[in-house]
């Protein structure tokens, strides 16, 4: 059973300078919580009861988010501010353990990765990239993605990589999948993906035959981006020895995941929600308005807020 999940946290947040400069960017607010918190709920709601950040000497801040604070909650406490204190003492989910280790030097996300190795000690495990957050505000909220893709690990045996549809224009920022010929010719338009082909085909999984990191668009080989999410077997370890140095000077987890899926079979999981790219302004400015018009303290005074400003 999979209750470990690695959180790399080491980048310095370049795209989101200088908000950035001196905090780290998953300390940015989403409404009332940093983003990280936002996906250690998401864990803990899986089923992972031990996080490993991989981390950096600049992201102190993010180790001290999850710490006991006693002079604060002394002081709420004092003050009588009960509900400040309940939701400062319930920052942690009282049954996750959360593990830190530092990653010297930003390498790409494999380089991140592999450094957890002595924590996960051959176990199977979960990979959630902070960057991404994901929300389900329209559609079935008893569907949690992290979990179905524990679920479908634990039936087969075989990696799980999350996917969502991208424009073909925005596609060489991502990890894509190739699902190869068969599949392709059911469930797809030329190289875009058909959702409603998909489904009623009633294919159980999407199989992933090849990844490519950051084609350009004449050359992707689908339009099905890896979206943050990953469940990967032990196995996983002698493929991140071996990868070499590729997009940017880094070595590349999907790198990693093309040299791994020659020998194990794996399996894309089609994305549940929307995922909000966090590491961006744009995305990070919409996942905030987002979350705040779904908040149940803020979101009728956000909506009215808007409709009175004649935003549309």
């Amino acid at each position: 059973m999979i209750t470990k999940a690695i959180i790399p946290v080491a980048g310095l947040g370049t795209r989101m300078l200088p908000a950035t400069k001196s905090i780290p960017k998953e300390m940015l607010p989403i409404v009332d919580k940093p983003i990280i918190q936002y996906i250690v709920n998401e864990a803990a709601l899986a089923g992972i009861k031990e996080i490993i950040l991989v981390t950096h000497s600049s992201k102190n801040a993010i180790e001290n988010h999850f710490d006991r604070s006693f002079e604060l909650e002394s002081e709420l406490e004092k003050r009588v501010k009960r509900q400040q204190l309940k939701e400062i003492k319930s920052i942690c989910p009282p049954d996750i353990a959360i593990m830190h280790v530092r990653q010297g030097e930003t390498k790409g996300l494999a380089h991140a990765i592999s450094k957890a190795k002595p924590l996960v000690r051959g176990e199977p495990f979960a990979i959630i990239l902070p960057d991404v957050m994901i929300n389900q505000f329209k559609c079935d909220m008893r569907t949690d993605n992290l979990k179905e893709m524990i679920d479908r690990f634990n039936e087969t045996g075989r990696s799980q990589i999350m996917v969502q549809p991208v424009q073909l224009s925005n596609i060489s920022a991502y990890g894509v999948i190739d699902t190869g010929k068969a599949f392709r010719d059911k469930c797809f338009e030329g190289c875009i993906f058909n959702e409603k082909a998909y489904l009623e085909s009633q294919e159980k999984s999407i199989p992933i035959v090849n990844l490519v990191e950051k084609p350009d668009a004449d050359d992707a080989p689908s339009n099905l981006a890896i979206v943050g999410r990953y469940v990967v077997s032990d196995k996983i370890w002698d493929y991140l020895e071996n990868t070499p140095l590729g997009v940017g000077d880094e070595i590349q987890f999907t790198d990693t995941l093309r040299l791994m899926c020659r020998d194990y079979p794996m399996d894309a999981v089609l994305i549940k929600g929307d995922s909000f790219d966090c590491g961006s302004k744009l995305g990070y400015m919409k996942a905030f308005v987002e979350y705040a018009l779904n908040s149940r303290r803020f979101g009728a005074d956000i909506a009215e807020f808007i409709r009175k400003s004649g935003l549309k």
